[in-house]
């Protein structure tokens, strides 16, 4: 399997709270790989680190065969990213904001434009960033993440706070950039229920430990096959049809709440 990035026990500690436990996650090249967990299951942090924008604890990764901290700044130079919410200089227009992040980063001035034809806003690059929506707002900050077409994105809750038209327009730009730009994306959410119409594949954490790791369909077949569902009962062949991943989901989590609150007790 051609995997593009591959962590091994990857842990981070802040004194007695650990984020992130022995993760080890396993992305194929020219994949959408769906970051599923909770509030605060510590998928941001994951990125955060996969960024180099805090230090692990412990463990290892490696990105497309370059090993961190030693290859940091080649690893950097490959991945565009998009953590939380982007932010911009309100009185500069969107096309002087992603100018900034250009000249930075030492790209052609054509990116520029390439990048905001890629997310759809040619047509508002010269507007004042303070006067995009959220939804433009969103679609700068891929562009940001665009510039220069890396061939890694990491975006994490790309969808956060927009409306249903507002996320099915940015689902269906970031569905079409491993064609677009032959790249590999790895995209956090809390929802199941988005990150099943675009993602490949899928890891699920919970308080920082990787539940689940695999295809959707593998997922369908693990959760058969432990007899989960919204109510934790088969309900034949038809159990795990597409409505019904996010109870799965959802059951996985409460499952390993319920385990770690058990253990708690002892």
């Amino acid at each position: 399997m051609d995997y593009i990035i591959t962590t091994e026990q990857l842990t981070k500690k802040y004194k007695n709270f650990t984020s992130v436990n022995n993760v080890s996650l396993h992305i194929r090249k020219g994949s959408i790989y769906g970051f599923l967990g909770p509030n605060g299951a510590g998928k941001s942090t994951t990125m955060k680190m996969l960024l180099g924008l805090t230090a692990p604890t412990k463990g290892s990764f490696t990105i497309d065969g370059r090993h961190f901290p030693e290859d940091r700044l080649a690893i950097l130079k490959e991945i565009g990213s998009f953590i939380e919410s982007p932010s911009f200089y309100a009185n500069l227009t969107g096309r002087e904001n992603l100018d900034i992040i250009r000249r930075i980063l030492g790209l052609p001035k054509d990116s520029v434009d390439d990048a905001l034809e890629l997310v759809g806003l040619e047509e508002f690059g010269n507007r004042l960033a303070k006067k995009y929506s959220l939804g433009m707002k969103q679609r700068l900050g891929l562009a940001g993440a665009l510039l220069g077409r890396p061939p890694i994105l990491i975006l994490d809750e790309p969808t956060n706070g927009l409306d249903p038209s507002g996320i099915h327009e940015i689902r269906n730009l970031i569905k079409s950039l491993p064609s677009l730009c032959s790249c590999t994306i790895m995209i956090s959410s809390h929802m199941l229920s988005e990150i099943e119409l675009m993602a490949d594949d899928i890891g699920i954490l919970n308080h920082g430990r990787l539940l689940f790791e695999g295809s959707l369909d593998d997922l369908r077949r693990s959760a058969k096959q432990d007899g989960m569902s919204a109510d934790n009962k088969l309900i034949g062949d038809q159990m795990l049809i597409e409505n019904q991943l996010e109870d799965v989901f959802l059951a996985m989590v409460d499952q390993d709440n319920a385990a770690r609150k058990q253990r708690a007790q002892l």
